[in-house]
């Protein structure tokens, strides 16, 4: 098992349960994933806490107490901090243990799985539970490395507090991570500016206390929000108001008076105001103008808040979620760099250098992201049945069988890879699904008397055509995202999520019941497949 966040806390209680001897693996020196390592000002989950949470144990879901609609980060390492000690799961997970190469021996039908302390662990069934998001994107900026301040990535936080006092603070990027920890930068720093190469859509969050009231709730019927969330497109909001119709179909006043109602209450469901947003460009277009019109309406300055103001598709980059983000730029202290008109040449020792001038700075922060979905696994030596690496397997971009196992790499599991509907998703449920999938099929395996499965070529190839097929019909394609991996220089451009999760559900629960279809069986004895 390879990392410590939901997905390898989950898979490790799942399958000791289930009677396998498990050894878990974490870089990190705790459990929490992307939780542990993404320590920003501001972090926060933009799903609802009582739905950004485990199902598994009735008993968790009534004795864990959420304070806030949308948990912070230090409440969500402190759950699964929870979660490990309940379960006893830590014995389980070998810290700050990187793994470096995982070999398949075919003569052996195992793995050889080597580890940053020089150790080999030999294993059956290898899961990689490394995260969509957990491998932190540096750009490689001239002179980087030469800037004599402090010198900090949001997915890479120090664990001790950040002193921004009376310091001239840079901060390049303004995605998710950017919007959430900027507001909070402004507030200390004695100078904020921040550099911005793409403006970004976001919706207010109307974060607060979540009531007593509220959470008793939600506990008393956790049961159908779960079985809700399984059912529904994207894995959370069981209880949000459905989508309406179609964006043009309504007059601008009744359009204003929906989108009014999703933008007061918050958070991402404001994107399913109507049910054809994301298929539908005058659609989209209306609705990206009423968001446009918020942030002019907020900021002050046109000139800024024309900056500020996107123009791409609203959704075909990851929406953002903030706590009075426009307002920040009206603070005289604050400062917006547009680089699309005056770009960065290099960091200097003393700051940035852009072709219009010097900008001093004490602290540059990168809130640059991630090399999303593959970052990680393609970082490991992964090596399958014929010696062949997974990056040469996906040279020209991540090819999976229901975006959990890879062809020419047997008893390998990916929870939530590429091809699977992840990140479009609520994660937590995304990732229960498919521990419990792979859980059910070493079942499977074990009862059987087969000894590998592997993801069957044809059938990967038919899957990796049938999840291009959804993007293409989506507007998700329409910009430059890290959905696509366009924010990582090289990187193969391929939508890499499948939208849709609960016809997913219906096709992997239909793909076990059918004998495991489209993956080899191969027989602990016999030399034999069946297909």
């Amino acid at each position: 098992m390879v990392g410590a966040g939901f997905a390898g806390l989950y898979a490790l209680f799942r399958l000791r349960e289930a009677g396998w001897e498990v050894q878990g693996f974490e870089a990190g020196g705790g459990v929490g994933g992307t939780w542990y390592w993404n320590r920003y000002p501001g972090a926060r989950c933009d799903v609802a806490s009582v739905e950004y949470s485990f199902s598994f144990s009735e008993e968790l879901e009534q004795e864990w107490v959420w304070t806030e609609r949308y948990a912070p980060q230090a409440e969500i390492l402190r759950y699964l901090d929870h979660v490990a000690d309940r379960f006893d799961l830590r014995p389980l997970i070998r810290f700050d243990t990187r793994v470096e190469s995982a070999v398949f021996d075919a003569a052996s039908g195992g793995w050889d799985v080597r580890t940053s302390d020089g150790e080999v662990t030999r294993a059956r069934f290898v899961v990689m539970a490394t995260g969509c998001l957990s491998t932190a994107n540096l750009p490689d900026i001239p002179g980087r490395d030469s800037f004599e301040g402090e010198l900090l990535h949001t997915g890479r936080w120090p664990h001790d507090p950040v002193d921004f006092a009376g310091r001239r603070v840079g901060v390049i990027g303004t995605g998710s991570s950017g919007i959430q920890a900027i507001p909070v930068i402004a507030e200390e720093a004695a100078e904020l500016v921040v550099f911005q190469r793409t403006p970004n859509y976001s919706v207010p969050a109307h974060n607060g206390p979540l009531p007593t009231d509220e959470l008793a709730k939600v506990k008393a019927r956790y049961r159908d929000l779960r079985e809700k969330n399984r059912r529904s497109m994207v894995g959370f909001a069981g209880w949000a108001p459905a989508p309406g119709g179609s964006a043009v179909a309504l007059s601008n006043d009744e359009r204003d008076e929906a989108l009014e109602e999703r933008w007061a209450d918050g958070g991402l469901w404001f994107l399913s105001a109507f049910n054809d947003v994301l298929f539908n460009e005058q659609s989209n277009e209306l609705v990206a103008d009423f968001v446009r019109r918020k942030i002019r309406a907020v900021v002050a300055d046109p000139a800024v808040a024309d900056k500020l103001t996107p123009t791409q598709v609203i959704g075909c980059k990851r929406m953002c979620v903030d706590s009075g983000y426009f307002e920040t730029f009206n603070r005289p202290d604050v400062r917006l760099v547009d680089l699309r008109e005056t770009p960065i040449e290099a960091i200097t020792p003393t700051g940035v250098r852009t072709t219009a001038e010097d900008i001093a700075l004490d602290t540059l922060v990168f809130a640059t992201g991630f090399d999303a979905m593959t970052g990680t696994l393609m970082r490991i030596d992964i090596r399958g049945r014929t010696g062949i690496s997974l990056q040469e397997s996906w040279e020209a971009g991540p090819r999976t069988y229901l975006g959990l196992g890879v062809p020419g790499f047997p008893n390998l599991f990916i929870v939530t890879g590429p091809g699977s509907p992840s990140v479009l998703t609520n994660m937590v449920t995304s990732i229960e699904h498919h521990v419990e999938w792979i859980s059910d099929c070493l079942a499977h395996l074990r009862s059987e008397g087969y000894a590998t499965i592997e993801a069957a070529e044809p059938a990967a190839d038919e899957w990796v055509a049938y999840v291009n097929s959804v993007a293409g019909i989506t507007l998700y394609t329409t910009c430059n995202s890290w959905y696509l991996g366009a924010n990582i220089p090289g990187k193969p451009r391929v939508f890499m999520p499948l939208f849709g999760f609960a016809p997913y559900v219906d096709t992997c629960a239909s793909v076990a019941a059918d004998g495991y279809r489209g993956f080899t069986l191969t027989e602990a004895d016999v030399q034999e497949a069946r297909q």
